[in-house]
């Protein structure tokens, strides 16, 4: 079934830098069939560990995140680039693997101790997903897990934020 989805996702070469192969996952997206089949792989192993919140980083981890919460019966949050969030929020600073951003999430979006699943995806080098936890520990929620759509393993993503599992559909 990955290899379904593989199919769907085409390679940019040089984007947004020379070098860099980007996975753009929009033609998946665009495809019924595709989109609900990458949403139940990446949801699948979450299903009986009571998510409370599932929490997507911007902007690709929104349209993932936002389907898992609705398959789980939990709730959203969104974490941000800096500036975007209209209330008090925690910022964590990251490296990309072509650059530096701030992340940011609203500081009452987590009550202490709810159960969290972390979406996003890709993870590339690690960073997003990264500081993300970060700002999931800062507001005392517990990570149950993290799934993502494609994980670039080369990049060492996973092993950045290791002990914390990464769930991956497909790996490159």
């Amino acid at each position: 079934m990955p290899e379904r989805l593989r199919a769907l996702i085409r390679d940019i070469p040089d984007y947004p830098k020379p070098g860099i192969i980007f996975r753009d996952i929009t033609p998946l997206l665009q495809d019924r069939a595709g989109l609900a089949l990458a949403a139940e792989l990446m949801v699948n192993p979450f299903r009986h560990d009571r998510i409370d919140i599932v929490v997507g980083a911007e902007s690709r981890g929104f349209i993932f995140g936002t389907l898992l919460a609705r398959a789980l019966n939990a709730g959203f949050v969104p974490i941000r680039k800096s500036g975007k969030l209209p209330f008090k929020t925690h910022a964590r600073d990251y490296e990309l693997e072509y650059g530096q951003d701030t992340l940011e999430i609203h500081a009452d979006a987590i009550t202490p101790g709810q159960r969290v699943l972390l979406v996003d995806d890709l993870i590339a080098t690690g960073g997003t997903m990264d500081a993300s936890c970060q700002l999931v520990d800062t507001l005392g929620g517990e990570l149950v897990g993290i799934t993502v759509l494609i994980e670039l393993a080369m990049l060492g993503g996973a092993a950045k934020i290791a002990p914390r599992h990464v769930h991956s559909v497909l790996t490159y």
